[in-house]
């Protein structure tokens, strides 16, 4: 059911984390990949590892906040494996603070990456897919990745809840806007996640404290989002989309 020989996923934000783990997911089932950051020369250890088990890929300069480096990179994508039918809007950062301290300037980059980025992402993957065909086809995937924080309130993150909270509703307005079009659009909202990103601050007592508060007493690995993601990037999801998956292993009861 997670075939994906027939697809060609650009993934953003993929050179490290999460965004590095949904790339060699999507090549090992069967995808060719477009990886995109902004500093492309930072995905060329992972675009060897892909071709050297066998997969396609092709790394891409892309700044998610810049249309015309989102726009550039789809058309270096699609030279180099043909027309994209699958996204994962993965780009994101965030900038720790209360309310009161956040500087407007940070604020703004927050809402820039997280949110005006991923819509630039979408839309532009959208144009592509239509014009490739996709209402006819009915192939179209985009996958958005929100969080917990999309509608559970992560202390002092106000901007990263904020946008991630817009991803939640921005996918579901996509999804029914290009319902017609051939696009299923939907919104993974993952839990907190032990990567190379946070590894540190989770073993530290406030990291154990917050672990201690969950239902299960653990943070998630990378792998745990690869089945639902997979799924959703396949022909079996035909049928979903505007939807929202919490993939939070019950952090947010």
């Amino acid at each position: 059911m997670t075939d994906l020989s027939n697809r060609v996923v650009l993934i953003t934000g993929a050179s490290s984390g999460l965004g590095a783990c949904f790339a060699r997911a999507a090549s090992e089932n069967g995808a060719a990949v477009a990886l995109a950051a902004r500093r492309a020369d930072r995905l060329a250890d992972l675009k060897a590892e892909i071709e050297a088990k066998g997969g396609r890929a092709v790394a891409v300069e892309m700044d998610v906040a810049d249309e015309a480096s989102v726009s550039a990179g789809f058309d270096a994508a699609q030279a180099a494996l043909g027309p994209v039918n699958s996204v994962i809007a993965n780009a994101g950062m965030n900038y720790p603070s209360s309310a009161l301290g956040i500087p407007i300037a940070e604020f703004d980059k927050v809402m820039d990456v997280n949110l005006r980025g991923v819509f630039i992402t979408a839309r532009e993957a959208a144009k592509r897919m239509i014009a490739a065909g996709s209402p006819q086809s009915g192939d179209g995937r985009i996958v958005l990745v929100g969080s917990v924080g999309s509608h559970r309130v992560l202390e002092k993150l106000v901007a990263y809840n904020a946008s991630k909270a817009a991803v939640l509703m921005m996918g579901k307005a996509l999804a029914k806007e290009w319902a017609q079009k051939g696009i299923n659009v939907n919104v993974v909202c993952p839990g907190w996640i032990a990567t190379e990103l946070n590894s540190e601050w989770l073993a530290s007592p406030a990291g154990q404290a917050l672990i201690e508060s969950f239902p299960r007493k653990r943070a998630m690995e990378p792998a745990d989002l690869l089945p639902p993601i997979m799924l959703l990037l396949s022909d079996a999801a035909r049928t979903i989309t505007g939807a929202s998956f919490e993939l939070d292993d019950g952090q947010s009861l």
